[in-house]
Parts: C-alpha cells; structure tokens; sequence
C-alpha cells in the first residue's frame, strides 16, 4: 500500500515536473498565460522555461519574417486608369503582448493587415499616376505604402518590413485598346517621318540635278573655248607650214587625206583618173599633175574625206 502511493506520487511529480517546463524553440516566441491572461514578460530566446503547472498555459508565436500575399486588386490610378495590381507584404511579430491581445492568431493578423495593405494601395495608387507606378517612381510608391500599413500594423504589435508590387498592369481590355492607339499614333509618326524624309530627298535631288546641270553647260562652255583656241592654234600652225614650204604642206595634206579616205573600207570614191587627187600617183612633186578641183570628171564623191586633199 505504501509503495503504491509513492508511485502515484512520483508520478505526480513527474507529470508536475513535465507539465512546469516548456522549451522555446529559435523561430519562436512564447506568452505565458494564467486564466486567459498574460503574466510575466514574453520568452522570446530559445532555451528551457518553467511555468505554473495545470494553471498557467504557454502560447507560441512565430519569431520569424511571415509573407502576406494578396488576391490582385483593380485600383484606379490619379490619371483616371484601372489598374491590376498584384502585390505581397513581409512582416514579422514585434510585439508579442499586443499581437496575442489584439488578433491572437497568424491567420487573423493576416486578414487584418490584408484590409490595412489593400486600403493602403488604393489611397496610395489614387494619388500615382500609371506612369509613375510603372516607370518612374514605383520604389517610392512602394515606401509610402509600406510606411504607411506600417504605421497602422503597430497597433497590432506587428512590423511591416516592406511591401512590393509584384504586378501593375492595365486589364485587358484596356490594354489592347492602348496598344491599338500606341500603334495607331506610330503608324501617324512613321507617316510623317517618311514624307518630311521624302521632301528632304526632293530638295537634295533638285539641287544635285540643277548642279550638274550647271556643271555640264559649264564644261561645254569651257570645252568649246578650249576647242576654239585649239582651231585657232591648228590653223595658225598650218598658215605658218604653208608660208614655209608650199609644195610639201600640200603634199603632206594630200598624204593625210589618202591616210582619212582610203583606210576604211566602208569608204566608196568616184572620181576621175584625173582629178587633182591622185596628183601625186602620177607625179611625186605634184607639179605637172593635172588640177582638174574643179573638174570631177564626172565623177561624184560619196565621202568628206576627198576634201582634205583641197585644203
């Protein structure tokens, strides 16, 4: 009889000694309560606790950094567009006490800061423009959101750490009716691009053609002077052989023009056996040949070469 009761009462003591002790693991927090309510400061290092056994009760809450992801929300930007967003929050338990005091429970500091995070992202994108979100202030929209679930979550003993938009677009409808204006307003620019580039080409092959014109009429110009001196310097020369030796410039002139008539064979001559032409086949000095220039012997010339032979 007497061992039995010392077995219950081992028993006792031990089931005492369990029930006094809990741990506190790393990523947690503990809250000691008595009757519903809290004693003691909260155990937020890891280690061995001790507690009233059969009346106190120890809740665990979650030290580390917890994630709240949100459904997509269609708030309306400042410039009047309807957007869809989709972003997510990070926050951790600062305050353990007014955690367990004001929701108690993850899964209704979720719903809370949920309501808090999307009213926040309306106030916030009502007063940023679609640009400004997307391009050119999104880490500043992001900040003043932030600050701003942060400044209510506190009374929930919660620290938000940062909110991020994931996503912020334009629902689709909308979409494509921008994409169809963005394109229509490409095609315009194009249009105007190609005819501001077709006047340019216009003025620049007006004024190529009217400087090669010019070009030309200059060249002839100087061609013909150039040719007119060369005349005046051939005829010159050809006076000066003349007045030299008579007899062997037209011999000489006569050599040429055999050289000009007779060379092609496309060349047909008619003239008379006697014509001055072929003076010198029959007398090498030309003197004693027959000059019959104005006696073609009823011959006919069908080429201009012949009439080297009379200059």
């Amino acid at each position: 009889m007497r061992s039995g009761l010392l077995a219950l009462l081992l028993i006792v003591v031990a089931v005492g000694a369990y029930m006094s002790v809990f741990i506190v693991n790393p990523t947690q927090q503990a809250l000691v309560l008595q009757f519903g309510k809290i004693v003691d400061e909260p155990r937020t290092e890891p280690g061995f606790y001790f507690k009233i056994p059969f009346v106190q009760n120890v809740v665990y809450l979650d030290k580390r950094v917890l994630n709240l992801n949100m459904p997509p929300l269609e708030p309306i930007s400042s410039d009047k567009k309807r957007l869809v967003v989709d972003a997510f929050a990070r926050y951790k338990i600062s305050n353990p006490v007014l955690f367990y005091q004001r929701v108690q429970t993850v899964l209704t500091a979720n719903r809370r800061l949920s309501t808090l995070l999307q009213s926040s992202l309306r106030s916030q994108l009502g007063r940023t423009s679609f640009v400004a979100l997307v391009r050119d202030d999104r880490s500043g929209t992001m900040e003043a959101i932030r600050r701003d679930v942060s400044a209510n979550a506190e009374e929930l003993g919660i620290e938000v750490i940062d909110v991020k938009i994931r996503r912020a677009d334009l629902p689709d409808a909308n979409s494509q009716a921008i994409y169809a204006r963005m394109q229509t307003e490409r095609q315009r620019e194009a249009t105007e691009i190609r005819a501001q580039g077709e006047e340019v080409a216009r003025r620049i092959r007006s004024r190529a053609d009217r400087d090669a014109t010019v070009l030309v009429a200059e060249a002839n110009r100087d061609s013909e002077i150039i040719r007119g001196d060369g005349d005046a310097e051939r005829n010159r020369i050809f006076a000066e052989a003349f007045g030299a030796d008579p007899e062997f410039f037209a011999f000489y002139r006569s050599m040429q023009a055999y050289e000009a008539g007779l060379r092609s064979g496309d060349t047909s001559l008619v003239l008379s056996p006697d014509s001055s032409f072929f003076r010198f086949f029959k007398d090498p000095t030309g003197v004693n040949a027959p000059n019959s220039d104005n006696d073609n012997g009823g011959s006919g010339i069908s080429t201009g070469a012949p009439s080297l032979a009379a200059q």
